[in-house]
């Protein structure tokens, strides 16, 4: 009797599968308009990971600063010395194919070939009398003029002084033998002059 039911029941189960194949569609039938799911998250996840990188890329931007940055003393005179830029070359300089163009010993000043038309100037940006200072010279009003800073964020002071601001790093101080803030760098013929800024602790 029980495997009478057993069988009973899968013919059942057959026939009505069997009638589910052959159900008639009845009315209007839409095309599913909703958007996958598991599609759905998974473009949700990939753009908050595209903001995600976008922040931390502008974060580093933001706080990006020189590894070779050197730390000047404050100016405590006025000083004004000159510095000669002239250099000799310690390797054989050559073209694509291998012609030997400036050889090495070879000896010349770069301010023969190029002009520093606008000063450079060089002040602490985290000592706040030298960034008032600036504010208030006359070096302030020409974007033209290069303010170059061997200390703070970069990004911070260009907004608050709407310029362009740079980083003096080590290269930058020993070429021009920079030893205090602010200096003033300026072309003096084929030689650079440096003049040291004395300013007050009430500017």
């Amino acid at each position: 009797m029980k495997k009478l039911l057993f069988v009973l029941l899968l013919i059942f189960l057959d026939y009505s599968c069997y009638a589910c194949n052959e159900l008639e569609r009845i009315g209007k039938v839409y095309q599913v308009v909703e958007p996958n799911m598991l599609s759905e998250i998974y473009e949700r996840v990939k753009s908050k990971n595209i903001d995600i990188k976008q922040h931390i890329t502008k974060e580093r931007i933001k706080n990006y600063k020189p590894d070779n940055l050197v730390k000047l003393k404050k100016a405590k005179e006025p000083r004004t010395f000159t510095v000669d830029l002239t250099y000799t070359l310690e390797f054989d300089i050559v073209d694509g194919s291998g012609n030997i163009i400036y050889p090495k010993g070879f000896v010349f000043n770069p301010l023969d070939y190029v002009t520093l038309h606008n000063p450079l100037i060089v002040i602490n940006g985290t000592n706040t009398n030298e960034v008032k200072w600036f504010e208030k010279s006359e070096y302030q009003k020409k974007l033209e003029n290069m303010l170059l800073i061997t200390d703070g964020s970069y990004f911070e002071l260009s907004s608050r002084l709407k310029r362009p601001v740079f980083y003096a790093d080590r290269r930058i101080i020993e070429r021009f033998k920079l030893d205090a803030t602010p200096s003033i760098v300026i072309q003096k013929g084929n030689l650079i002059e440096v003049k040291e800024i004395v300013v007050s602790d009430n500017n």
